[in-house]
């Protein structure tokens, strides 16, 4: 993510007349961080929701409640780089409220929700919301910072999402004692204390050589090519694979995703530049965060169901039981930093993704009916946060190492997207392989069965992310 400076800072103009900014840099800092974290916590704090919400709305099953998350992260996925150049081109601060705003209003209709697709459809108003400001907030930390501030306020807005990946079961879980609405309602004061404090402290800034608008049909196409296949993995298993519903899904996918390449060819202004995907470092890093980000969202749910629905786990309890995991983040993150300074990133993302994979098998080799959290959860769930550590942010922060300097914010951009969609993918897989098993034999079955597959695929990524490790040259990188 730190990579953004590099393409940001030389057409970014703080205006003179607006020296709040850098006057206050710890209070910008405070609030854009807040929006960003507020943004991602959602991704993880549904989770521990799913059977409140289930039970609330009666006769719901898995594959209807996935929809809470997958809407998310599809539009959010779809949309994040065409609204950053869309902010880039309009302002910066002015997207940051608008998202901002977006996100806080569909946050009361979440809350407010009479049915489970009523509540989707809010979840994809909130997912615009963080499209926008997601990347509208870490422009203005770098147009906003003073230069011998600005790395270190990007690693620090960076880390927001560490945190929220860390909080946001717990978090959670708290608030579901209470009601699963708390989970959308909590955002209310944070965004509205956001856009006051923004609308205050917060300086105009734009790119002034951004010019054209993005390739917003592009955008549609991914989006529906990706709900389309979410679709059919979803509801494969309960209308059955052979189903022309089913088929139809898959062509969709097919032909909406040849329509999304077809449009980034011919668009000046495509969500992939295809002059990106001839970098070998880059096209791997991205093919490497899909592949860790299936088994990392599919397990994290995997847990969260399998402590809630077969050992029968309150929704508190559940959310500090999978909080563990996340605490290993930041640990193992700053020591796969150590490491890179000696050993390639490839190697470091390759032993991450072997880890959580590790982690996952040992799960699924160690749970029975009886609970006993010390001994079937949490080994294998540490060692699965230690490959988060060692992976997420090596992959984030290293994907536009071999990119020109022009194109490392669509860079950071795409890998972000990319990392979406896996997490949507990852959902959907574990969806189609749970199913609806009835009895104790039958769940635990289908609930070793899916930490195998998923640690498969990390598997998977283990064996692309040597393909991420830029090749040597004799000066080092921009940082």
């Amino acid at each position: 993510m730190a990579d953004l400076i590099r393409s940001d800072s030389p057409s970014a103009h703080p205006p003179a007349a607006a020296p709040a900014g850098p006057r206050r840099p710890g209070v910008v800092l405070l609030v854009l961080s807040l929006a960003a974290f507020m943004a991602s916590l959602d991704v993880f704090i549904v989770n521990v929701a799913f059977d409140d919400i289930g039970r609330d709305f009666d006769g719901v099953g898995l594959s209807e409640l996935s929809w809470v998350l997958n809407a998310y992260t599809i539009i959010y996925a779809a949309l994040l780089v065409p609204a950053g150049r869309i902010v880039d081109r309009y302002g910066r601060k002015g997207g940051f409220l608008t998202g901002l705003a977006i996100f806080t209003v569909a946050s009361v209709a979440c809350a407010a929700a009479q049915g489970v697709w009523w509540l989707v459809a809010f979840r994809c108003v909130q997912a615009i919301g963080a499209a926008i400001l997601t990347p509208a907030s870490l422009g203005l930390v770098v147009s906003t910072m003073p230069a011998e501030l600005r790395a270190r306020s990007v690693r620090i807005w960076a880390a927001t999402g560490a945190l929220a990946a860390a909080l946001g079961p717990a978090v959670g879980g708290l608030l579901v004692e209470a009601s699963w609405r708390w989970v959308f309602l909590v955002n209310v004061p944070v965004g509205v204390a956001a856009l006051i404090a923004g609308a205050v402290v917060l300086s105009r800034s734009r790119n002034d050589t951004a010019t054209g608008l993005p390739d917003l049909l592009g955008a549609v196409l991914l989006a529906v090519s990706i709900g389309a296949l979410t679709l059919g993995l979803v509801e494969g298993s309960e209308w059955g694979w052979t189903d022309p519903k089913i088929v139809g899904s898959w062509i969709i996918a097919a032909v909406t995703l040849a329509g999304f390449v077809l449009s980034s060819a011919r668009h000046p202004e495509p969500v992939i530049d295809p002059a990106l995907l001839r970098v070998r470092a880059f096209t791997f890093a991205n093919i490497t965060a899909v592949l860790f980000a299936i088994p990392f969202a599919g397990a994290l749910l995997a847990n969260i169901l399998w402590l809630q629905q077969v050992w029968g786990y309150s929704a508190i309890k559940t959310g500090f039981a999978v909080s563990t995991g996340p605490l290993m983040v930041p640990i193992f993150a700053a020591v796969a930093h150590r490491l890179s300074a000696r050993v390639p990133v490839g190697s470091i993302v390759a032993a991450g993704c072997l880890l959580f994979g590790l982690g996952g098998v040992l799960i699924a080799m160690s749970v029975d009916q009886t609970p006993d959290y010390a001994t079937e959860i949490l080994p294998g769930w540490l060692i699965g946060g230690v490959g988060v550590g060692l992976a997420l942010p090596s992959i984030l922060s290293s994907a536009t190492a071999d990119l020109p300097l022009h194109q490392a914010a669509t860079g950071s951009a795409v890998v972000n997207m990319s990392r979406q969609i896996g997490m949507a993918l990852g959902v959907s897989l574990l969806v189609a392989i749970l199913g609806t098993p009835v009895g104790y034999a039958a769940a635990h079955s289908a609930f070793q069965e899916a930490w195998w597959v998923l640690g498969a695929v990390a598997l998977l990524g283990a064996l692309a992310a040597p393909g991420m490790t830029p090749p040597r040259r004799a000066s080092s990188p921009v940082g």
